[in-house]
């Protein structure tokens, strides 16, 4: 699906991401529009996007983290073609976009590069990521009884090990244990693993899709 056929659906997972994170459509669109001429770009010329910030609106300016997921359409399957972004803000949010966009198409390792013929076939999916807030519990089962299934995104942190699932990552793992675990093993780490040096992060996330119909309803960070 082109940009030029698809229109943006914005939804936020859960429903309470912060008021600074809400974005219009056309603001949405943007953002699309970005993603999708840094994966062209890249494409063509092997290139970085590097957006022009000065003539955009003063939140594309501020230091944003962003996720931005491939999606190849195959008639009737969506298949993942890549998932890159960051965690923290590092850069303007414009720049984020672009920048995750271009990592996304041809630095993920799990796939080959996107091919200019492939461009046509794929639909993006951007995830706006709230500040990460640090999780305080006594122990795992603390911990698991804190998180709120579809609509946190994780992360953890133990010595070299780190590892985050986006939300939607809930609608594969909707059980609290199998998240849990699946996103340790993400990690690098044992199913039964525990330590008190562990850490965790939860965050929310602005969804925003290509689809044909707009409704306001309710993968790799670049450090891994």
């Amino acid at each position: 699906m082109s940009s030029t056929d698809a229109r943006p659906a914005c939804s936020d997972a859960g429903g309470r991401v912060p008021e600074s994170l809400q974005l219009n459509r056309d603001l949405c669109r943007r953002l699309l529009d970005v993603a999708r001429q840094a994966i062209i770009v890249g494409a063509e010329s092997g290139q970085v996007l590097e957006p022009d910030l000065e003539h955009v609106p003063k939140v594309f300016r501020e230091p944003g983290a962003s996720f931005v997921t491939l999606y190849r359409r195959m008639g009737q399957e969506r298949l993942l073609r890549g998932c890159v972004g960051s965690l923290e803000p590092r850069r303007p949010l414009l720049q984020d976009v672009a920048f995750n966009a271009y990592c996304s198409a041809f630095k993920d390792r799990r796939f080959a590069p996107v091919t200019p013929g492939e461009l046509s076939t794929l639909e993006l999916e951007l995830s706006i990521l709230s500040p990460l807030v640090a999780l305080h519990f006594t122990d795992e089962a603390d911990l698991l009884r804190q998180l709120v299934a579809g609509e946190d995104g994780l992360v953890i942190e133990c010595g070299e090990h780190r590892g985050t699932f986006l939300p939607s990552v809930w609608g594969q793992l909707p059980n609290v244990d199998d998240f849990w675990i699946h996103l340790k093993h993400k990690a690098g780490l044992a199913a039964d693993f525990w330590s008190p040096k562990l850490r965790c992060w939860r965050y929310r996330v602005l969804k925003i899709r290509e689809a044909e119909q707009v409704e306001f309803d309710d993968c790799e960070p670049q450090s891994q």
